[in-house]
Formats: structure tokens, C-alpha cells, sequence
């Protein structure tokens, strides 16, 4: 397994809905940060180090950031019945916005996902949500 220490000597395992939504969070708050300061991934092709291939327009960032306050807010507030069951409607919705951008449509809620980088991060980040909230409980006590 994959674990994170965490303050206090607890471990952390991102397999587990309070590690997708403390590292996912921390992730998602870093990307669309850097989305908007036009460091690494956007907001326009020209800015991004992908060029054309790959960019975060400014609806992304705009959700990355809130998501990403959001998932960290919930992994520290919410007791981990809520957080499971968010984490488990995180993935629904991740592999959703994968399959949605992968039938060929490429804007959603005012959000670019022009490309297959984008439905295939999607679809990852969907299925490490969903496992994370139904098999990784699972998975530690074996």
C-alpha cells in the first residue's frame, strides 16, 4: 500500500477516502493555482508547456481550485461516513465527465475538455475515487 505519514504519526493511505481527499484536494488546489499564474498548464495554449495538446482554460481552473478547497475542507470536517460516500460521488462524477468527454463532446459547464489527456485523467481520477471508497477499507483489514 501506498501511505503518506501525516502529522501526529498516523499513517494516511490514499486508497482510503480521507487520503483521496486530502492528496486529491492538495493536488487539484496546486493545479488550478498554477493554471491561473500560467505556470505549467494554462490557461491558454500558448502559456501551457503542453501547447494545444494539453491546458487548463480558466473554468477548469476555477473548478480545480474550488474542488480542491473543497476536498481538503471535507477531509478534516466531515466524519468518514460523509467522507465515503462523497468520495464515492466524486467518482461517479469522474467517470462521467471521462465517458462524456471520450463520445466527443468537448465543453462542459463552461470547461474545455478538448483532448483524451483529459477524459483519460478523468477516468483515472474516477476509478482511484470510487476504489478508494468502496474497496479500500476492504482492502487494509485483509
Amino acid at each position: 500500500m501506498i501511505d503518506v505519514e501525516q502529522r501526529g504519526g498516523d499513517s494516511m493511505n490514499i486508497l482510503q477516502p480521507k487520503g483521496f481527499l486530502t492528496v486529491g484536494g492538495a493536488v487539484l488546489l496546486l493545479i488550478g493555482l498554477l493554471g491561473y499564474f500560467g505556470i505549467l498548464i494554462g490557461p491558454t495554449p500558448a502559456q501551457s508547456i503542453f501547447g494545444a495538446a494539453w491546458y487548463f482554460d480558466s473554468a477548469e481552473n476555477l473548478a480545480h481550485t474550488v474542488l480542491g478547497i473543497a476536498g481538503l475542507a471535507a477531509a478534516f470536517i466531515f466524519p468518514a461516513t460523509w467522507q465515503k460516500w462523497l468520495v464515492a460521488l466524486l467518482g461517479i462524477i469522474g467517470v462521467l465527465v471521462g465517458v462524456y468527454s471520450l463520445l466527443g463532446s468537448s465543453m462542459l459547464l463552461g470547461a474545455n475538455l478538448e483532448n483524451p489527456a483529459d477524459s483519460l485523467l478523468h477516468l483515472v481520477v474516477g476509478a482511484w475515487a470510487l476504489y478508494a471508497a468502496f474497496m479500500g477499507a476492504k482492502a487494509m483489514k485483509k
